[in-house]
C-alpha cells in the first residue's frame, strides 16, 4: 500500500513509523505540515496515497484533504482523551497507565472515529520526552500497524466516539500558570511531576538567582538538603535545588526571553547556562561511578559489575555529548578497562544512546568552530578507545535512538544490540558535515562500501530490524524500555559464559592488528578531520547556519528534498 505520512516535524516517532512501515513492504512518502496548506495539497496530489497517517501533528489537516482521503491521526492518549497537552496532563496527574489512539481526522480536534488504540504503563520518574520515545512510541506503533491492517482489509468499521465522552475528555493546552512550582510548599514528588510533564518542551518557567528560566529535567535526590528553592549543589553540569522534604536535580536551563525577542534561547547544561550567576559557595558534589542500587540521586554515568560482565551506563540529555561529556565518559571507560571482566557493555539504559557532538554547547561557545574541533576530537578519542579494546568483548546496548557520531560510537563495539523500536540515523549530511568518529572505517566494514555511501547520503532512518539485516547490529531485543537493563544483563552473562569467548577475543585482537597494518586508525582520523576542519572553520560552508537553525528550532520553509522524494516514482 502507498501511504503518505503528514507530520509537523520529522521527529523520532515519525521516523520510527516510516521505517517500520517500509520494513513491512509499504511504499511511504513524507510531507511536513509547516503551515502551507497548498503545499500539503500538492503533496497529496503528487502521491495519490491510499492512506494518510499523521504520527505527530500540531496543525489541522485541510478539510478538502481529510474529506477526500482517509486520514488517521495518532493521539498520545486513550480513547476519549482530547486536547494538545495529553501527556503533560497525564504526568502531572500522576497517571500510572495511559494509551495511544489512532483516530480519523474530522473537523473537531480528536473527535473522529477510532481505528485502533493501544494501552501502556507509565513508568515511575520517566519524563515526558523519554516516555514519548519509549512506551508511547511502542503503543503508537502497535496502534498504527493495527489501523493500517484494518484499513487495508476494507472490512473494518471504526468505532464512533460518544458525544458525552468527547465533552468529558477535552482538556486545554497546559499553560505555565498550571506548571508553576511552589518551592515553599510543594513536596519533592509534586515538584518532580511538574518537571517530568515539561522536561523537553516547554520546560517549567521559574525564577532562579533573580533571573527567569525554563527548567528542563528533574531527578530526585535522597541525601542533600537545604532551604526550599535554594540552590544547594552542582554535579556534572546539573544543579540541585532543595524542596520542603528533599531535593531535585535539574539538568538543563533555558533563559526566558521577551515575546518577539531575537535573542537566542536554547537549552544548555544548567551550570553553563548560569555562568557567572552561579554563587561561588555552591559546592560541586560528584557522585561515585559505582553507586549503590538503593540510592535515589542523579548521575549521568554509572558503572556496575555482574560476575565477569561490566556495564557502563550513560545518559546525556537529548543524547548530546559535549567535550566535557566525552572526556568524562572516556575516563569512566578507562576505569572499566582496568576491571577483571571479559564482557563490557556500553549503554543499556532506556531512551537515547548518543546523538554525537553537542550542538547547543557549541552554538553557545565564544568560538563555536574551536569548540566543535575540541568536541569532535573528544568523540574520536572515545570511539578509538572502544575500537582498540582487544582484551575483552564489547557490546553497545541501545535502549533508544542513536544518530551521527553516536551511531559510530555504538558500532565501534564488537556487538550492537538494539531494543525493538530504536532508530539509527547513520549520517551527518543534514548538518553539513562530512563526519568523523572513524566512520569511514567502522561503517564499511559492517555493511560494505556501497551501502555505507548509500546510508550516509540518503540521510534516512534505519529501524532496529533493518540494522540487523544490514549488518549494523547483531540483535533486536524484545523488551519494554523499563525491562531493557535486565534483558541486557541476562544476554551479556550468556555471552561471558560462552565456550568460544577466548577464541573470539583472540580473533578480534588479530583482526585489529591486521587492519592496523593495512591502514592505521590515525590515517582514517586524519582524513576525516581534514574535511571536518573545513566544515567547522570555512565561512563558506553551510554547517554553522544549519547548526544555528537546528539549535534554535527554526521551522523549515518546506519539506526537505530527501523526504519529499520518498515514495515517488523516479
Amino acid at each position: 500500500m502507498h501511504i503518505l505520512l503528514v507530520a509537523s516535524a520529522f521527529n523520532s516517532l515519525t521516523q520510527r513509523v516510516l521505517a517500520e512501515l517500509q520494513d513491512r513492504g509499504h511504499t511511504v512518502g513524507v510531507e511536513l505540515a509547516l503551515g502551507n496548506d497548498d503545499a500539503l495539497r500538492e503533496a497529496v496530489q503528487a502521491h495519490s496515497p491510499q492512506l494518510i497517517v499523521a504520527p505527530m501533528l500540531t496543525t489541522a489537516i485541510p478539510e478538502d484533504v481529510w474529506t477526500g482521503h482517509t486520514c488517521l491521526i495518532v493521539h498520545p492518549g486513550p480513547p476519549g482523551d482530547r486536547g494538545p497537552s495529553s501527556l503533560d496532563w497525564s504526568l502531572q496527574d500522576g497517571a500510572q497507565s495511559w494509551g495511544v489512539t489512532v483516530l480519523e481526522a474530522v473537523a473537531e480536534m480528536d473527535a473522529g472515529d477510532v481505528w485502533a488504540w493501544s494501552p501502556l504503563k507509565v513508568p515511575p520518574l520517566a519524563g515526558k520526552s523519554d516516555l514519548y520515545r519509549g512506551e508511547v512510541a511502542d503503543a503508537a506503533l502497535d496502534a498504527v500497524l493495527l489501523a493500517v491492517e484494518r484499513f487495508a482489509s476494507g472490512k473494518y468499521k471504526p468505532q464512533k466516539q460518544k458525544a458525552a465522552v468527547l465533552v468529558a475528555g477535552w482538556r486545554p493546552f497546559m499553560k505555565q500558570a498550571q506548571r508553576r512550582i511552589d518551592w515553599a510548599a510543594d513536596p519533592t514528588d509534586a515538584v518532580l511531576r511538574q518537571l517530568r510533564a515539561a522536561d523537553s518542551q516547554p520546560g517549567v518557567l521559574d525564577e532562579l538567582l533573580g533571573v527567569q528560566w525554563y527548567l528542563h529535567g528533574g531527578h530526585p535526590e535522597d541525601e542533600l538538603r537545604g532551604r526550599p528553592g535554594e540552590l544547594i549543589a552542582t554535579r556534572a553540569g546539573a544543579i540541585c535545588r532543595a524542596t520542603v522534604d528533599g531535593a531535585v536535580w535539574i539538568a538543563q536551563l533555558r533563559p526566558w526571553r521577551e515575546p518577539g525577542s531575537r535573542l537566542p534561547s536554547f537549552k544548555l547544561p544548567a551550570v553553563q547556562a548560569l555562568g557567572d550567576l552561579l554563587p561561588a559557595d555552591v559546592p560541586e558534589v560528584p557522585a561515585p561511578l559505582q553507586l549503590p542500587a538503593a540510592r535515589r540521586t542523579w548521575s549521568d554515568i554509572r558503572y556496575s559489575e555482574h560476575g565477569t560482565v561490566g556495564v557502563l551506563n550513560f545518559s546525556f540529555a537529548g543524547g548530546a555529548m559535549s567535550t566535557v561529556h566525552c572526556r568524562r565518559l572516556l575516563e569512566a571507560y578507562r576505569f572499566a578497562q582496568t576491571r577483571p571482566t571479559s564482557v563490557l557493555v556500553l549503554g543499556g539504559l532506556r531512551d537515547f544512546f548518543s546523538n554525537g557532538i553537542h550542538l547547543n554547547v557549541i552554538e553557545a561557545a565564544d568560538d563555536p568552530a574551536e569548540e566543535s574541533w575540541a568536541n569532535i576530537h573528544a568523540m574520536n578519542d572515545l570511539v578509538e578507545a572502544v575500537l582498540t579494546t582487544t582484551d575483552r568483548l564489547t557490546v553497545s546496548a541501545l535502549g533508544g535512538n542513536a544518530a551521527a557520531g553516536g551511531v559510530m560510537l555504538a558500532l565501534a563495539a564488537d556487538e550492537v544490540w538494539c531494543r525493538d523500536g530504536a532508530v539509527l540515523n547513520p549520517h551527518y549530511k543534514l548538518m553539513g558535515l562530512h563526519g568523523s568518529e572513524y566512520w569511514t572505517y567502522i561503517l564499511p566494514r559492517r555493511v560494505g562500501e556501497s551501502e555505507a555511501q548509500r546510508l550516509t547520503q540518503s540521510a534516512l532512518p534505519v529501524s532496529a530490524k533493518r540494522a540487523v539485516e544490514l549488518g549494523m547490529a547483531q540483535r533486536v531485543l524484545q523488551a519494554a524500555p523499563q525491562e531493557l537493563g535486565d534483558e541486557v544483563a541476562r544476554l551479556a552473562a550468556q555471552l561471558a559464559a560462552s565456550p568460544d569467548l577466548a577464541e573470539r577475543i583472540a580473533q578480534k585482537k588479530a583482526v585489529r592488528a591486521q587492519d592496523e597494518s593495512v591502514k592505521p586508525l590515525q590515517k582514517y582520523r586524519d582524513e576525516e578531520l581534514t574535511h571536518m576542519r573545513r566544515n567547522f572553520f570555512d565561512a563558506r560552508e553551510p554547517h554553522a547556519g544549519l547548526r544555528s537553525a537546528f539549535v534554535r528550532k527554526e521551522k523549515a520553509p518546506h519539506t526537505p528534498p530527501h523526504l519529499a522524494r520518498l515514495g515517488l516514482a523516479d
